[in-house]
């Protein structure tokens, strides 16, 4: 089997929901709840320059016990903006995100936001990348083995991505997993 790479561009969602770095942290609340979605990229002058979560939102004001309609969204976004491009594979986006400690990367081309990718977008399209790599690892008749105590990837027992995999059993398993096995 010959593996092709599957690009940023080929999974990216689009358009990107955004919010101008001066709105409010409520407005941005308001949004994330109107599109379903846990983050938008903040924009000054249409430009990337941040990215707000509910993550920020949690920790940065509802657990301070700030009122969100008294905070800038500039004031709680996370920058500078780590981005990627529509050209990156999904195995190198995967690596920066890794390496950054980040679940979404905006996409940007010349200079301009025209998508983004998570971490769980990666995880949906990597089955085929997950299929070459077996059959790469059967065809040097090596034993693989990984010295990592966590590591983050696919869940061997329910599919499910996580960043907490631990190694039970000979298997990679995610902490919900873990639970069910230690409750039997």
């Amino acid at each position: 089997m010959v593996w092709v790479p599957i690009y940023v561009k080929d999974i990216m969602v689009k358009p990107v929901k955004t919010i101008d770095y001066n709105k409010k942290v409520k407005d941005a609340a308001a949004l994330m709840k109107k599109y379903g979605k846990g983050s938008l990229i903040v924009v000054k002058n249409k430009k990337p320059i941040g990215i707000i979560t509910a993550d920020d939102i949690v920790y940065k004001i509802v657990a301070k016990n700030i009122k969100p309609d008294s905070v800038k969204v500039k004031d709680v976004m996370s920058s500078p903006l780590i981005t990627t491009t529509p050209d990156t594979t999904c195995v190198d986006a995967a690596k920066k995100m890794r390496r950054n400690n980040i679940k979404r990367l905006p996409v940007v081309d010349k200079g301009k936001l025209v998508g983004i990718i998570s971490i769980d977008d990666i995880a949906v399209a990597l089955p085929e990348f997950t299929q070459y790599l077996e059959e790469r690892l059967e065809s040097t008749k090596e034993p693989l083995e990984i010295k990592e105590e966590v590591t983050s990837g696919i869940c061997e027992s329910c599919g499910d991505y996580s960043e907490d995999l631990r190694l039970v059993n000979g298997e990679w398993l995610c902490e919900p997993c873990r639970d069910e096995l230690e409750s039997k």
